[in-house]
């Protein structure tokens, strides 16, 4: 978790950090294969350079950024879950539960689909 500290350390609302720091550590044991990564200044995991989730904090909200692929894949169970989602990302509200479950679902779909993958995102 050293390569997420500073990103960590700096979120100013201690809820939004201690939940962040959670589902980030959740992700890094539960998928401990995946490298940890900083882009675009935003926490993100990959599996063999190619992009597999990531994430951003919002003042309402953590935002989980699976590439268009996850969100068409698992729309209906977001929208389940009570999450908002656009088309590449969905919003967990702060004061929401994270749905484990789900986000297992969505990262070993990418890991799996993109097993093969050759470039960082899907062409």
């Amino acid at each position: 978790m050293e390569v997420f500290a500073a990103f960590i350390a700096g979120i100013d609302n201690p809820t939004h950090r201690e939940r962040t720091e959670e589902v980030l550590t959740w992700v890094t044991n539960t998928f401990p294969q995946l490298e940890q990564k900083i882009g675009w200044n935003q926490p993100m995991f990959t599996d063999h350079d190619t992009y597999i989730i990531g994430f951003s904090v919002a003042k309402p909200h953590l935002a989980v950024a699976p590439e268009r692929a996850g969100m068409i894949r698992f729309a209906e169970e977001i929208k389940e879950a009570g999450y908002d989602q656009t088309n590449l990302l969905l919003r967990i509200r702060w004061d929401k539960p994270v749905d484990y479950r789900l986000l297992e679902r969505i990262i070993t779909f990418n890991v799996e689909d993109k097993a093969d993958c050759t470039t960082f995102w899907r062409k």
